[in-house]
């Protein structure tokens, strides 16, 4: 065999390798830009994350004068169940009612993970109205 011929098989070789290195890469650049999309169940559960230094306090309804049922600490985490536009904290009309709690904290010291339904789109979608109570008076 020639050295001409040894240098042909040789970059044919190179070439070929070089072919699956790139169909790896594009393989593997595809399969990471797919990868945050399933690590994010769709259906999870929102939760809050209390961001105020001194904590929060916890309230019976969506309003500082309502009453403290209460309290959570800084960076403590609670699930939430829906949202409301109530009384304005420093420029936020958001609460939140706690999934598990059942008491109200404002969204001006929470930070959120996921999707935080309206509660009246909650409680429209939960129970229909049968034809006798839609008609009831008084």
């Amino acid at each position: 065999m020639s050295t001409t011929d040894i240098l042909v098989a040789r970059g044919k070789r190179l070439a070929a390798g070089a072919g699956a290195l790139t169909t790896a890469v594009t393989l593997g650049a595809t399969l990471l830009a797919a990868a945050p999309a399933q690590a994010t169940p769709s259906k999870s559960k929102p939760y809050g994350t209390v961001a105020a230094k001194g904590g929060m306090n916890e309230r019976q309804y969506p309003s500082t004068d309502s009453s403290v049922k209460g309290f959570l600490p800084h960076r403590a985490q609670v699930g939430l169940a829906c949202k409301v536009r109530a009384q304005n904290v420093m420029g936020n009309t958001v609460w939140y009612l706690t999934r598990d709690r059942k008491s109200w904290v404002s969204a001006k010291y929470m930070t959120n993970t996921g999707f935080v339904k309206y509660c009246k789109d909650l409680s429209r979608n939960r129970v229909e109205p049968s034809g006798v109570a839609k008609n009831a008076k008084g």
